[in-house]
């Protein structure tokens, strides 16, 4: 048995009558009730992965987890990727579903003693900090396979669950408990910022704006062999980088405000591993959707994944999976020193300077 949280629908769902689905999918079930997910994401922002600031930021990350403490994170990864303007962004990614656990964390762990220590004036390197926290209600997820965890689903008390809320335009929404009873409108248009929020030499505190949807969509590869192999690295990636780099082009009328594009990194060795996963803020569900539901990119993106499935069924090593939030408004996005292309900084409607 699994813990939902469902509402009496007073908003019609999208899935058409007598829908059955192409191919079968899992969603992410949970062993009791959870009052906020939480998905932490604190990265160093360096001119290379071997700048000094990057030894320093994976000291505190050792020291963090060297000797964990009862407000440990019930999962955590290291991801890297160079962003647009060039910079080296490593970053500490943890979940838990207990979010007095992750306050608590918050006020002793190593690595956010060394964010909040550094000196924005003087700090030679950028960091920023950002917390996806939501109520289950405002969460939805799926899983290509049931055999691995990624994300939320690998904190414990969590399984996977088969369900028919897929392959349809609209399934991601419906999956969303609280769909049935809230459009999940935005409160303002997406516009781009008139002037840059340059956190050069300065610690800003930027907001999303309402019904911001988060979505962490990940690609796994790492026991494909051979003609899997192959075919992921020369035809579903670039379709799916050709989608990515619409998405950015794009930004304006698409609705992006931040895409990174993150490489799994062994947490021990450093090596990256065949593993990625694109972290994406949209100004509202609505936005995510109109890509997914009309643009070309998308299409060869998901036409190609049915595809493959249905020619390996369980043989398939090729693991694709999302997670996606969408958030009440926050204040929780923290840049230090950072260029003003990080994160959600070219769309932000608020930002405060903190120092």
């Amino acid at each position: 048995m699994t813990w939902t949280c469902v509402y009496p629908r007073l908003l019609p769902e999208r899935r058409p009558e007598g829908h059955r689905p192409r191919a079968p999918r899992w969603t992410l079930g949970f062993d009791s009730p959870a009052s906020l997910l939480t998905s932490d994401y604190l990265a160093v922002q360096a001119d290379g992965e071997e700048a000094p600031a990057v030894g320093e930021f994976l000291a505190a990350v050792r020291a963090t987890h060297g000797s964990p403490g009862a407000h440990a994170p019930e999962a955590w990864e290291l991801l890297s990727y160079t962003d647009e303007a060039g910079a080296y962004n490593l970053v500490h990614l943890a979940y838990w579903k207990n979010s007095t656990e992750h306050a608590r964390w918050l006020h002793s762990a190593p690595l956010t003693a060394w964010f909040h220590g550094l000196e924005a004036a003087t700090a030679g390197h950028g960091a920023w900090h950002e917390v996806v926290q939501v109520p289950p209600d405002r969460a939805e997820s799926i899983y290509s396979d049931p055999r691995h965890a990624f994300g939320m689903a690998a904190c414990t008390g969590t399984q996977m669950v088969s369900m028919t809320y897929n392959g349809y335009f609209g399934a991601a929404r419906d999956r969303l408990p609280v769909s049935a009873i809230d459009p999940l409108e935005p409160s303002e248009p997406h516009l781009r910022r008139s002037s840059p929020a340059d956190s050069h030499g300065r610690r800003l505190r930027a907001e999303s704006g309402h019904n911001t949807a988060v979505i962490r969509s990940g690609q796994y590869w790492q026991q494909a062999e051979g003609e899997q192999l192959a075919d992921y690295e020369q035809a579903l990636r670039p379709k799916l980088m050709a989608g990515m780099d619409h998405l950015r082009r794009e930004a304006d009328t698409e609705g992006t405000m931040s895409l990174r594009v993150m490489t799994s990194m062994d947490r021990h060795t450093l090596r990256p591993l065949r593993e990625t996963s694109v972290l994406g803020h949209f100004h509202s569900l609505a936005a995510l959707e109109g890509w997914a539901a009309g643009h070309a990119t998308h299409a060869a993106i998901y036409e190609h994944a049915i595809a493959r499935n249905r020619q390996y069924g369980d043989a398939r090593t090729v693991v694709t999976w999302h997670e996606v939030f969408v958030l009440p408004r926050t204040a929780a996005y923290e840049y230090v020193n950072c260029h003003p292309a990080t994160g959600i900084l070219p769309y932000t409607p608020t930002v405060l300077a903190v120092t």
